[in-house]
């Protein structure tokens, strides 16, 4: 789930230029990939969740769901990055897993959508979170593979540009068929993205099969996890602030639907989940180019804290939002921070790896800082959220919002602990 690949290429990216065509041909599938978790992250699967628990239970049971399914990509993500960068298959290292993973995630999206208790939801899910990443893994690999160096800006671009439509087109139509309860709908139209845009990707897309395959050593795979904070410190400081940050973000985007639904009472809430999400991603999407150009002449530090702050005051200020208009207008001010964390922290992170001779591992290991929350934040914001919601009506509300800030607030400070980029 929105993991990076921590398995670096064995093979350099050929000389040979890609053509425009060619590069949206190996771009397309992010969009699949983005529709098919923008529908389900903050919609979908929330909505579902009440269908099976009582009220009193949805926070523990929603964090369930998250919790172990964040952990799945955790363990995924990197073994079958390290099986693609060794796979023999006449069709390409990539290419397979790619087909395969996609097949299967739709076989696991049709089960979820007929799941008849919580415990196979909750299993259908987990197998849709190891066939996506399963795919999405291997996919990832595909640039550095195929991209030569020069025109790596463009593919990071598009990259980016399909990342967003796909997240906003996604929460729209989610937002729409869950209102309606036509769960089983958006699913099937999930998996119909899915095999398009992974169908006309790997059938465009030709790699160079390896032909010899390296060795792989568990104790050299599980050392690659490890950099050294007294040896690299602004690199511990990024993957601390990072961490923090994104603590924030999952504790809100978890539990969103919830708190439309209960603390403003939004009577289409569903819909208006889709909506709200789409909007924080339009805001994210106006800011991620400016703040990074801008961070090349003001310093990165300055932007990423003052982003990580924004962040973290608004979710003080949704406490106080009326109606749900006016949270579309904090959201998309929300929105425009995340952009320009996101865009201007990966630019940092460039600026202070280890070692550019192992920037892919390194990249890897800061990707960390992002699945570990997904994995952390539902487990605590779930229960927190049931405890204090029985002590008095909507206090779960206030308490994780509260912890947001906390989260991005720490953020904020401590990407000052780093000495060696401005």
């Amino acid at each position: 789930m929105n993991g990076r690949r921590v398995a670096a290429a064995v093979t350099p990216a050929p000389g040979r230029r890609l053509s425009t065509p060619e590069q949206c041909f190996l771009s397309l599938h992010w969009f699949g990939l983005n529709f098919h978790w923008g529908a389900l992250l903050a919609v979908a699967i929330p909505a579902e969740v009440l269908k099976f628990v009582p009220e009193a239970e949805k926070g523990r049971a929603l964090a369930t769901v998250f919790a172990g399914g964040a952990f799945v990509a955790l363990i995924v993500l990197p073994l079958v990055g390290a099986l693609s960068d060794r796979s023999l298959s006449p069709f390409g290292r990539r290419r397979p897993f790619v087909l395969v993973g996609a097949l299967l995630n739709v076989v696991a999206l049709i089960a979820l959508g007929y799941a008849p208790t919580f415990t196979l939801f909750v299993a259908a899910y987990w197998l849709v979170q190891l066939s996506n990443n399963l795919g999405g893994s291997a996919y990832g690999g595909l640039i550095p593979d195929l991209v030569p160096a020069e025109q790596r800006g463009l593919a990071s671009g598009l990259m980016g540009l399909m990342t967003m439509l796909g997240t906003i087109s996604a929460a729209v139509v989610a937002g729409i068929l869950m209102q309606r309860g036509l769960a089983t709908a958006l699913y099937l139209t999930i998996g119909g993205v899915l095999l398009l845009t992974m169908t006309l990707t790997v059938w465009q897309v030709r790699e160079q099969p390896l032909r010899d395959r390296p060795p792989f050593r568990w104790r050299a795979f599980v050392a690659q996890f490890w950099v050294s904070p007294r040896a690299h410190p602004d690199f511990a400081w990024l993957f601390i602030s990072r961490f923090l940050a994104m603590m924030g973000f999952y504790t809100i985007l978890t539990f969103l639907q919830f708190f439309l639904k209960d603390f403003l009472r939004v009577p289409r809430f569903t819909e208006a989940t889709g909506t709200l999400t789409a909007t924080v991603v339009i805001g994210a999407l106006a800011s991620a180019l400016i703040a990074g150009w801008l961070s090349d002449r003001i310093g990165r530090r300055r932007i990423v804290s003052a982003a990580t702050a924004l962040m973290g005051a608004l979710c003080l200020v949704f406490l106080t939002a009326p109606a749900f208009q006016l949270m579309l207008v904090l959201g998309a001010i929300f929105g425009l921070g995340y952009g320009a964390f996101v865009s201007v922290e990966w630019a940092l992170a460039t600026d202070v790896l280890p070692s550019q001779a192992t920037a892919a591992k390194d990249l890897g290991i800061w990707g960390i800082s992002v699945t570990l929350p997904q994995v952390i934040a539902p487990l605590v914001g779930g229960p927190l959220l049931d405890a204090m919601n029985r002590l008095g009506t909507n206090w779960g509300y206030v308490a994780l919002m509260v912890t947001a800030a906390a989260y991005f607030g720490a953020g904020a400070l401590t990407v000052w602990k780093i000495r060696g980029a401005r």
